[in-house]
């Protein structure tokens, strides 16, 4: 990636590093949290993230936006997206960032069902000309824990033609996700595990 029309400068190995350990020290302090929870796949935990608090941050968005984009550095990627509502912010902030370095990539985002009015869309954000079909996907979700969520995008998105190169996660709860989209056949990689976050050791990249 280069930088455009003055844009943002490219990050070194060496502040990725940094950034990797900062975002850590955001999410553990505004995201994680122990106590009794129901998850969305219906399994009962003692510990569970809210990546909102960080997602909406002004450094957070930022730092997640250039781990995210480094992440799919080698990758052929037109679009970026997921299910609403967790994807939703991180796909805003992964193509703003794209676009300052020079690699524009669009986002979009699935709708956990389709509107009952209007063009009744389960994907939204592409023009009137626009289309997923043959492009080159990535699905990114907030928080992985059986990967149900993320599949319901990835079902989504293929119906429309496309394909998924990629599923990124923030956060890999490391209950189920990994083996699932092994199983379907799609590529996984998360950023943090939740391993990381019940040890407290900051990762290294």
């Amino acid at each position: 990636m280069g930088p455009v029309r003055g844009g943002a400068p490219e990050v070194g190995k060496a502040r990725l590093e940094e950034i990797r350990a900062e975002l850590f020290a955001l999410i553990k302090a505004r995201s994680f949290g122990r106590g009794r929870i129901v998850l969305a796949s219906g399994r009962v935990s003692d510990f569970y993230f809210d990546m909102k608090p960080t997602m909406l941050r002004p450094e957070g968005a930022a730092w997640l936006a250039e781990l995210g984009l480094d992440a799919l550095d080698d990758l052929p990627v037109d679009y970026i997206g997921g299910l609403e509502m967790g994807a939703v912010p991180l796909a805003a902030a992964m193509a703003q960032l794209s676009f300052l370095k020079g690699r524009p990539i669009a986002a979009f985002f699935v709708r956990k069902q389709a509107k009952d009015h209007g063009a009744q869309k389960l994907v939204e954000g592409l023009g009137r000309t626009e289309s997923l079909k043959g492009r080159n996907v990535v699905i990114i979700e907030d928080v992985t824990t059986t990967g149900e969520s993320a599949l319901r995008a990835v079902e989504a998105v293929k119906r429309e033609g496309a394909n998924i190169v990629l599923v990124l996660s923030v956060v890999d709860r490391q209950e189920g996700a990994a083996e699932n989209f092994r199983q379907a056949g799609f590529r996984f990689q998360s950023l943090f595990t939740a391993a990381q976050f019940l040890a407290d050791q900051a990762p290294r990249s």
